[in-house]
């Protein structure tokens, strides 16, 4: 498995890259996240989008964030920290184990600290996605007590 940057080589499969219609609400379509994301550098702030591939073909989305990135419902975990604010595996390769895999390659990743040293990796997931909170407290994330909006934030030491 591995992470390739979002270029013009990959956009258009990574644009066609969809969740279950029942998990929808719960994770922005990747179109919406990689047009945030490039609003989000050209006001000088920090998003890292990626594909996630496994054995070359792509699998999923992810998008990074480091520090602040300009909204005001943010954190105080944010400051300095690193995000994981997009997290996706496509509904066809779903529960083949994938999910677990690619957060474990992306902790990794943040891990390496490519835009700087960091206490915390910080997320965000609404109350009711319970699946996505047992995926996140099997990785080592624990609730803070603090909300990013209406959702719940967790935390993962680096």
């Amino acid at each position: 498995m591995e992470l390739k940057k979002v270029d013009l080589s990959n956009l258009w499969e990574l644009l066609a890259l969809k969740v279950k219609p029942e998990q929808a609400e719960f994770v922005a379509p990747n179109d919406v996240s990689i047009l945030e994301a490039y609003a989000t550098i050209a006001s000088g702030y920090i998003a890292l989008p990626f594909g996630i591939y496994e054995e070359g073909a792509p699998v999923g989305f992810v998008m990074f964030g480091y520090g602040p990135a300009g909204d005001e419902e943010e954190p105080p975990v944010s400051e300095g920290n690193y995000c994981l604010w997009r997290f996706m595996i496509d509904k066809a390769h779903q529960g083949k184990g994938l999910g677990k895999k690619a957060l474990a390659l992306c902790i990794d990743y943040m891990r390496s600290f490519p835009c700087g040293k960091a206490e915390y990796c910080w997320l965000s997931y609404e109350p009711e996605n319970q699946r996505a909170k047992a995926l996140y407290e099997k990785a080592g994330f624990s609730e803070n007590g603090q909300m990013c909006g209406e959702e719940i934030v967790s935390v993962l030491k680096l």
